[in-house]
């Protein structure tokens, strides 16, 4: 169905597109037709956090801000779920148009801005869906909270949706906010990190579970702020790590009418940065630290790429946009024949 409906949306504008398609396919739940999208496969569980994911293959965080389309989203074979970005208050992102297709690369950029409903919209949405799956909920500031007051953002956003979420992800990566990367310098991300960790200490205490932190970082990064960064998480013992966010880097794109259009490049060009980030990120976090590999991936071999590259769980995106529900069960499959094939040099 997918294969049909996907040449007309790509007629429309890239976020009007969106928008209709998710519309479209809670719409398509609520009258029971989800197994006409997608063919869900068997289970391939993992167990990170004490948290057991039917399979290793999520949803990345973007495609469904406020967490008005769980359901529907759940019935498709995900793994796993990440709603959001959310933020304190609404807000309307940046000036449209804001998101722009480059098809030929496999491609998105976009400048959306962490335009959302806010915090407490996104929880009444979470609280109404029938979803039971594993949900994290990605948090950020809000564009007009200065950076020495970001914590309080993330914090205000942290108590409110550490109750209902299987764990939170810290969104510092994004380039659509103004300063946000910022937040990834050293002193800044030693000092944000100690107040997160502070104050899951206290929410696991008045909860009585503890809810996982991971931090989402940006591929921009040179080999030393890795190798930096990989120091400030291993102290500061973050829970675990998604790798990577989208990027602004143009040159795998240069020559594209939208190629030089402001905002983050995702989806195949960003394949091969995203994985590099993420095999050095590995080598430099001790292995009680999981990584979640996003970027890039449009195939089972992409996703495989990034559990080779060091990847516990893998987060799909642009690759959806572009492939449909049935990348989500070719990434699934890809993985179980990885996994079963005979470790080289071993006997059968």
């Amino acid at each position: 169905m997918y294969t049909f409906a996907r040449p007309l949306l790509m007629m429309l504008d890239a976020e009007r597109a969106h928008d209709l398609a998710l519309s479209s396919l809670s719409a398509m739940y609520r009258m029971g037709l989800n197994p006409l999208v997608a063919q869900r496969s068997k289970p391939l569980p993992v167990k990170l956090w004490g948290i057991e994911f039917p399979n290793p293959v999520g949803l990345a965080a973007g495609m469904d801000k406020n967490g008005q389309h769980i359901d529907a989203l759940g019935a498709l074979g995900f793994g796993y779920i990440e709603i959001g970005t959310t933020t304190p208050r609404p807000q309307e992102g940046n000036p449209k148009p804001r998101m722009f297709r480059l098809p030929r690369h496999g491609a998105l950029i976009n400048r959306l801005g962490f335009n959302n409903l806010g915090v407490n919209a996104l929880l009444v949405n979470v609280e109404r869906s029938r979803y039971r799956g594993v949900l994290g909920i990605n948090i950020g500031k809000n564009k007009d909270t200065p950076n020495e007051r970001a914590f309080e953002d993330y914090l205000y956003c942290l108590e409110r949706v550490y109750p209902v979420a299987s764990y939170i992800t810290v969104n510092i990566s994004s380039p659509n906010t103004a300063g946000l990367r910022d937040l990834q310098g050293a002193d800044e991300l030693h000092r944000l990190l100690g107040q997160l960790r502070d104050a899951q200490e206290r929410l696991a205490n008045q909860h009585r579970r503890r809810t996982p932190i991971l931090i989402k970082i940006a591929p921009d990064l040179s080999d030393p702020q890795i190798q930096r960064m990989g120091l400030i998480l291993a102290a500061a013992r973050v829970d675990g790590v998604i790798a990577t966010n989208t990027t602004l880097d143009r040159l795998p794109v240069k020559g594209h009418r939208n190629a030089n259009e402001a905002g983050g490049l995702s989806g195949k060009p960003l394949y091969g940065r995203s994985t590099a980030v993420l095999r050095h990120l590995r080598s430099n976090l001790p292995d009680s630290i999981p990584v979640i590999g996003v970027g890039g991936i449009h195939s089972g071999a992409d996703a495989v790429g990034k559990t080779t590259a060091g990847a516990a769980l893998v987060q799909i995106y642009t690759g959806f946009v572009y492939r449909g529900p049935a990348l989500i069960r070719e990434c699934v499959e890809a993985i179980r024949r990885r996994r079963e094939q005979p470790v080289r040099g071993m006997s059968r």
